[in-house]
């Protein structure tokens, strides 16, 4: 017999490496002669480049780079066995868990997540896949762009703060300090946030409250936002300003596909093709997946949602251990998930929940594959 592990973190309790070993012990507890194959997954966000070295090899880089509020922090992101391919969270160096407190959107800066790719860059990777989830900053991508080679400036030619705040100021960009080394690179953006950059449904509106933003510095966000995509739009003749996608992580994604030529993809599917998923899917008899929450929202690009659909056309069944199931939950069925079942075994709050995830998810693992065994004999 053979299963296929592939689950996502559970937010805040379970990495997806935890959950392969916890599961994979249930089975081989009942299942003793089970090959059993790992594919822990991440789908642009928390422990996405552990989860891409863990599926694929490869080795972990750390340097030193500037934080969302410039102070100096210790940041790490993959290169994949090919040396070629570097795997970045922009979380590691941009991340709201970097913020101060109380947070500053205003002042704050994504120049660290730019330090990261030129350093892979530098390294001769000529492939980067970047994670933009659990960022904390608002500035379109501006502080990102100024660490590689982007110049952003006043009326009267002097660089602005690559911040929301200084870009209030921008007039111009000058974009002749790309390093021809970045021409040579092909960036792939891991994102399932298909909001736009401006307006009702943008960056600022739907996600400044989060990132520590008032009424007032929502509406100054949202504007500045605008006009550094109007300024990029007349440097480059884009208008990406309402392409979906471009409200992620505060408008990350804009300098990169209007200077870089990136593409916006599904987390989830650059990470299966990245995995070979469905080379590792051959021969299965059943796949076990799992992340912290289904709903009728996961059928939107969760990985739960992303794995069901390849094994559905390959003719596997798939089992999701979840945490809490959600309203309209029903509509996996219909996307390939075989079976759903809840790790927590009563209605309590999360915080409490989670003190007895580990131990809730070997329960249940445990229960299920000792049910199939008596099923099998």
């Amino acid at each position: 017999m053979k299963i296929v592990i592939a689950p996502d973190s559970f937010k805040g309790t379970i990495s997806s490496m935890e959950f392969c070993a916890i599961v994979e012990q249930s089975i081989l507890k009942s299942l003793p002669d089970t090959q059993v194959v790992r594919i822990p997954i991440a789908d642009g966000g928390e422990g996405m480049v552990d989860a891409y070295l863990q599926s694929n090899g490869g080795d972990k880089v750390s340097l030193e780079v500037t934080g969302p509020n410039f102070a100096k922090v210790c940041a790490s992101y993959g290169i994949l066995p090919d040396q070629t391919t570097a795997v970045i969270e922009m979380a590691e160096a941009s991340g709201l868990m970097l913020a101060s407190q109380p947070m500053d959107p205003m002042n704050a800066t994504s120049y660290g997540t730019g330090e990261l790719i030129m350093d892979a860059v530098n390294r001769g990777c000529r492939k980067v896949i970047l994670g933009i989830g659990g960022s904390a900053t608002m500035d379109g991508g501006a502080g990102m762009a100024g660490a590689m080679g982007i110049r952003f400036m006043d009326k009267d030619g002097k660089e602005v703060p690559l911040t929301p705040r200084g870009l209030e100021s921008l007039s111009s960009i000058d974009a002749n300090g790309i390093p021809n080394e970045l021409g040579e690179t092909e960036f792939l953006i891991a994102s399932d946030v298909q909001n736009v950059l401006c307006g009702e449904h943008g960056a600022a509106n739907v996600f400044g409250k989060q990132k520590g933003a008032d009424g007032g510095q929502i509406v100054q966000i949202d504007y500045v936002l605008g006009k550094l995509a109007h300024i990029i739009c007349e440097k480059t003749g884009n208008d990406l300003a309402r392409v979906p996608g471009t409200g992620a992580a505060g408008g990350l994604a804009l300098p990169l596909l209007a200077f870089f030529g990136a593409q916006l993809e599904s987390g989830i599917d650059l990470m299966l093709d990245t995995a070979g998923f469905e080379q590792k899917l051959e021969g299965a008899d059943m796949v076990i997946t799992g992340e912290g929450m289904l709903d009728g929202q996961s059928l939107k690009g969760k990985a739960v949602i992303g794995i069901a659909r390849r094994a559905k056309k390959c003719g596997v069944p798939v089992v999701a251990f979840v945490g809490d199931i959600g309203k309209n939950y029903e509509r996996a069925y219909g996307e390939g998930v075989t079976a759903i079942f809840s790790t927590n075994k009563a209605a309590v709050p999360f915080e409490v929940a989670r003190l007895s995830s580990r131990e809730d998810l070997r329960l249940l693992a445990e229960s299920l594959f000792a049910f199939y065994k008596i099923g099998r004999n």
